[in-house]
């Protein structure tokens, strides 16, 4: 009865383990991605007021913000130049 007991705690730590493992993961993971987007927003060739209405979405909505720069915002800033 002990060792059912022992095994079952030993198995649920590591359940608990993997899963702040991976937690943390994902959010050293969104913050790379959000300060990549800050640095991306902020090196771009974009005036400074379009520059401070991407930051300023990017910190409202982090996510979204992050996924319509990298989708839309950098793309246009790119096409703006004659670049892509």
């Amino acid at each position: 009865m002990h060792t059912q007991l022992a095994h079952q705690m030993a198995l649920a730590l590591t359940g608990d383990m993997m899963f702040t493992g991976v937690v943390a993961v994902v959010l050293l993971g969104g913050l790379a991605w959000f300060f990549g987007a800050l640095i991306s927003i902020v090196g771009s060739n974009l005036s400074g007021g379009m520059k401070l209405v991407w930051v300023a979405f990017a910190f409202m909505a982090p996510f979204l913000g992050c996924l319509l720069w990298f989708l839309i915002g950098r793309h246009d800033a790119q096409r703006r130049l004659g670049i892509g």
